[in-house]
């Protein structure tokens, strides 16, 4: 003789339960995924004989940005030298530079590559706040 064993449909709480229950699972697995940093501001500079362009930028507090360099006329260079970053800029195709800004404050970048009578007014002013 064969019995049949017949299972009654969990209740509703049992099945409030277990939608909670996995909710909290997913959510637990999903807090330990990284979040995606969201991409740096590029930020425009243009170079030529004795003047950057924009000469000043503002930068909010510890904000990841990449300079993007163009020179118009001979080879400049970029120097923030409180950030520790410094680039070549060459007549031609842009070159980008990664940097990242401090606390609040005003910070100078300039020309350090020799470029003619007027080089040393080649500077600008980055302000953080």
């Amino acid at each position: 003789m064969s019995t049949t064993t017949h299972r009654s449909p969990p209740s509703a709480a049992r099945r409030r339960w277990l939608t909670l229950a996995g909710t909290a699972v997913a959510l637990a697995a999903m807090s330990h995924i990284p979040a995606r940093a969201a991409a740096p501001r590029v930020i425009q500079v243009h170079a030529r004989r004795f003047v950057f362009t924009p000469n000043q930028i503002k930068l909010a507090p510890h904000e990841s940005v990449v300079f993007e360099l163009t020179s118009e006329d001979i080879t400049m260079g970029f120097s923030i030298p409180q950030y520790g970053v410094r680039a070549d800029v060459p007549p031609g195709p842009p070159v980008r530079v990664a940097a990242q800004a401090g606390d609040a404050g005003t910070v100078e970048f300039l020309c350090d590559i020799f470029c003619g009578s007027g080089h040393e007014t080649m500077n600008g002013a980055l302000i953080v706040g």
